[in-house]
């Protein structure tokens, strides 16, 4: 493995119109940051909205090494990397994500294939670490990139295809996301099964079998109570806010104290997510306080929703040092920011990866 002096580096413009597939890895020493004191990891992003890409033309990857340069920056540890199985069936409009069509046979599929091919390239090119072993993780390692599906569209109601994602460096599947699911009812959209369907938890189950991580974000109450009750494996929802008022964008996403104590219970780890939701950075900073009053200071980490988030009030990596910052004017001890930063995801991923 790379040592962080020789990490991350393109002397070339990524406007200059040269193919990037094809180039060479590089190197760049880690900028030195207070966030390097911590181990941090994001349970959740999508830099440059890879997963969104028709193809990887020149310039293409632009957004993504903007957002890689400052996870390099900032020291982050670690990320789970997500695609988005129903991406190609989503339309982002003024109120919100709506969804446009059915996936035709072998449609999402092949979407998933595409999507993996892009982000592995990326990965290629600007010699990012891909890991599927949660001891890659450490302070003084350089990034190690993980993969996630948000939503299980791609499956299409194939249980042995987890087999395939597996083999293909999956370790993190989210069961729903904003299409309508033949796994579980979803915070967006009318129940369908009252928590999780037949199918759902044949999924859990064998998702248990191989190792990978099991995230209910997106998923009501009931889904993720049905998750925890099945699963023998901690599980994570990956990123989420505590209710407030009814009337906050996005509010249908927040969970209840209940909700949050489903997954506490099961040893696993609520992601804060710095959406519109919160008004403020300060008070995702107090958000995050009363998530750990609920769950405990062993079960919450962060979820940024990378590239891909509503308004954010944290919409940099350059952000964490004042996020951890933020933490300790809030009463938390420094070994408290770092379980808050990642070292709760970092233990979450070796209690549930199947290490080699």
């Amino acid at each position: 493995m790379q040592t962080r002096k020789q990490f991350l580096i393109n002397s070339l413009s990524l406007t200059s119109g040269i193919s990037l597939l094809g180039r060479k890895a590089f190197s760049l020493p880690r900028k030195n940051s207070s966030a390097a004191s911590y181990l941090s990891f994001d349970l959740h992003c999508h830099p440059g909205r890879i997963f969104a890409m028709e193809n990887t033309g020149d310039g293409k990857y632009a957004d993504a090494y903007k957002t890689l340069i400052e996870m390099n920056a900032s020291q982050l540890s670690g990320a789970f990397f997500t695609l988005v199985a129903d991406s190609k069936i989503l339309k982002l409009g003024p109120t919100g994500v709506s969804v446009t069509d059915n996936f035709k046979p072998g449609e999402a599929w092949a979407d998933y294939k595409k999507q993996l091919k892009i982000i592995k390239d990326f990965f290629h090119v600007y010699a990012v670490h891909e890991s599927t072993n949660a001891n890659d993780l450490g302070k003084s390692n350089p990034l190690a990139a993980y993969l996630a599906v948000e939503g299980t569209d791609f499956l299409e109601g194939q249980v042995a295809k987890l087999d395939d994602a597996y083999e293909d460096g999956i370790r993190s599947i989210q069961l729903v996301h904003y299409a309508p699911s033949d796994i579980g009812d979803l915070q967006t959209s009318a129940p369908m099964h009252n928590g999780l369907s037949a199918l759902g938890k044949d999924v859990v189950r064998k998702m248990n079998k191989l190792g990978i991580l099991i995230d209910v974000a997106h998923a009501t109450y009931q889904t993720a109570k049905d998750a925890a009750n099945i699963s023998d494996s901690p599980i994570m929802l990956s990123h989420t806010i505590l209710e407030m008022e009814a009337d906050r964008p996005i509010a249908k996403r927040a969970i209840s104290k209940e909700h949050a104590k489903v997954i506490a219970a099961t040893g696993g780890v609520i992601g804060m997510w710095p959406s519109g939701f919160n008004k403020s950075f300060d008070e995702f900073v107090d958000n995050t306080k009363r998530m750990i009053d609920v769950a405990g200071i062993d079960h919450v980490g962060i979820g940024t929703d990378m590239d891909s988030n509503f308004k954010p009030v944290l919409s940099s990596y350059s952000q964490f040092p004042s996020y951890a910052e933020a933490l300790k004017q809030k009463g938390f001890a420094d070994n408290e920011v770092e379980k808050i930063m990642g070292g709760n995801a970092a233990g979450l991923l070796k209690k549930v990866f199947k290490q080699k």
